[in-house]
């Protein structure tokens, strides 16, 4: 049999709808993580503040309902659907897919801890990294049918975990882990002192304190990762992402059951709490606010997808102005965690815990416009972004060519 060459996916064998989800995965990701780069991270997993009133009442509030926890999710789902594809074309050219992908693997690894450690704690690229190993180790060889069964099988025994240990905690007579709380509100206050008034060097050392810290939550966070990853790999092998016009029913289901379903967990959960403090524990009733709020979040974030192509299949093309910022995912993430600490950070412009909630989204907003400007404006001229270039480069070991060709005097006339 004749072997093809593995090689960076082209511009024609890309599939649109994936740039596009990619690109708002982004503006949601940049709507949750805004609220962290002004506060510890510690507080990741609070929800809407006690004390928001106006428009930064509704801000928190949106966030917490339609952005928290359904956008990691999202670009989750995405990273499943980008490594079937991948799986996909090196089957097709007859190539072992298993040493490309562990290179691919260990470039985000790099990548992930150069984030995490270097500018922001709140880095996700780490866990997908580890979730990736598992993916292709385990599951490279699973049935199509069986990919959204384990995924969901994994999600539900999560969430179901979770569920237990919060009704463990309401029960009367339920101990009260003081030391962990205690522990917590002294990273909580490490972070702050460091973070709003320290030198890089300084909030660097917190950062490692950081990651350290939450090595332990990535036991609960990576099965969570590996069942969105699973998810997407199933729709891309299904065919619904190639084809959805002719999935049409799958994405109405995703759209309205998914939707509709994430949103009324999601409500149940703010009903129940909603600002679950698990640092202060002071609330027996937060762990189980959390618990709805993560069983809703893939669910919402399937309805995204579903609204997504549907819309894109009704001709909304105006969608597709997020497409080129979702083809620079890894440099515009990296870049929003860049900004956002440059900015909010003492090492910066200093302005941590002093902008309202309202002017952090409208802030969200004005950055993400101007990536959106950015994204256009660089792959008008180059074929990829630049952490995506050195990316392929790493993960197919050899340069892929950056600059696109000029255009032709004539075409441009025509």
């Amino acid at each position: 049999m004749t072997t093809m060459t593995l090689a960076p996916v082209s511009a024609s064998e890309r599939i649109d709808n994936l740039d596009v989800l990619r690109g708002l995965a982004l503006l949601g990701i940049a709507l949750m993580n805004v609220e962290y780069f002004t506060a510890p991270m510690a507080d990741m997993g609070s929800g809407i503040a006690p004390g928001a009133t106006g428009l930064d009442w509704l801000a928190d509030a949106f966030v917490h309902v339609f952005v928290r926890g359904k956008f990691w999710t999202l670009f989750s789902l995405l990273f499943g659907m980008g490594f079937a594809v991948m799986l996909g074309r090196a089957r097709a050219a007859g190539r072992d897919f298993v040493p490309v992908y562990l290179r691919r693997t260990a470039g985000l690894l790099a990548i992930g801890l150069v984030h995490a450690l270097l500018v922001w704690a709140g880095d996700i690229l780490v866990s997908y990294a580890v979730t990736a190993l598992l993916l292709v180790l385990l599951f490279r060889d699973t049935d199509t049918a069986r990919l959204w069964k384990w995924g969901a099988g994994i999600w539900g025994v999560m969430v179901g975990l979770m569920l237990l240990g919060s009704l463990a905690m309401m029960a009367p007579g339920a101990p009260v882990e003081d030391a962990g709380v205690e522990a917590m509100a002294a990273l909580r206050e490490a972070e702050t002192v460091a973070y709003a008034t320290g030198s890089y060097a300084e909030a660097t050392a917190v950062r490692l304190q950081w990651f350290v810290h939450s090595l332990g939550s990535n036991f609960f966070l990576v099965p969570l990762v590996l069942g969105m990853f699973l998810a997407g790999a199933w729709l891309v092998r299904s065919g619904a992402m190639a084809d959805p016009a002719a999935h049409r029913r799958l994405f109405m289901r995703l759209a309205w059951m998914g939707g509709l379903a994430g949103l009324a967990l999601t409500a149940n959960s703010v009903a129940v709490n909603p600002d679950p403090d698990m640092v202060a524990g002071s609330a027996p009733d937060a762990m189980l606010a959390m618990t709805l709020h993560m069983a809703g979040a893939p669910l919402l974030a399937l309805g995204y997808t579903g609204m997504v192509v549907l819309a894109l299949q009704r001709g909304a093309g105006w969608l597709r102005v997020l497409a080129p910022a979702g083809r620079m995912a890894l440099t515009n993430y990296l870049a929003q965690s860049a900004i956002g600490t440059l900015v909010f950070y003492g090492y910066g412009l200093g302005l941590w815990g002093g902008v309202p909630r309202s002017w952090q989204v409208l802030g969200v907003v004005v950055v993400f416009g101007l990536q959106l400007l950015a994204s256009r404006w660089w792959l008008a001229r180059f074929r990829y972004g630049p952490l995506e270039w050195a990316w392929r480069a790493f993960t197919y070991w050899q340069w892929p060519p950056m600059r696109r060709p000029p255009v032709p005097a004539a075409a441009r006339a025509g």
